[in-house]
């Protein structure tokens, strides 16, 4: 199976950033043009905030990047600059997380394109006892609905997959 193309994976990439909602533990690049001492690298909070100069306490939970940048040029033009500009992007992803029958269940850091087999390989593969064919598939955390998926599924940040155990 062939690897995909620089554009195709930038496609991807640019796709899951316009779409991807910030969390916990996701890491941003924050620039504030021509405002050095306003930019940074911040960490979202277990509540999905960070403080920012100026400002203060910023809430991005459940925010697309776009509307953190919006957000936060409306706070920035009430008193403090004329016409920010502000652009945010994901440094790092929060994890996903794999359970059940793998090697090394536990969580690992979120790569873009990434699907469930990609996945059960970072955790050390099956074990013989796994059940190869389909998957519990939990997106938003652990008090979401589980789903059945196939290998092929692509995850997300935060999501939690689960092998089950196969009957004989």
């Amino acid at each position: 199976m062939a690897s995909p193309s620089p554009a195709a994976a930038a496609a991807a990439a640019q796709e899951l950033s316009s779409a991807y909602r910030l969390g916990s533990g996701d890491k941003i690049r924050l620039v504030v043009f021509r405002h050095e001492d306003l930019s940074g690298e911040f960490t979202l909070d277990g509540a999905g905030n960070f403080a920012m100069p100026l400002i203060g306490e910023v809430q991005a939970y459940n925010l697309t990047t776009r509307e953190l940048e919006q957000k936060i040029a409306d706070k920035l033009k009430d008193g403090y600059l004329v016409d920010p500009q502000v652009s945010v992007e994901v440094l790092n992803y929060r994890p996903f997380y794999i359970l059940g029958e793998v090697k090394q269940p536990g969580s690992y850091q979120y790569v873009n394109g990434m699907t469930v087999l990609n996945a059960v390989a970072l955790a050390g593969g099956f074990t013989y006892r796994a059940k190869q064919s389909n998957f519990l598939l939990q997106r938003g955390g652990s008090n979401s609905q589980t789903r059945e998926v196939s290998g092929d599924t692509p995850l997300l940040p935060g999501d939690i997959v689960t092998v089950q155990e196969r009957f004989f």
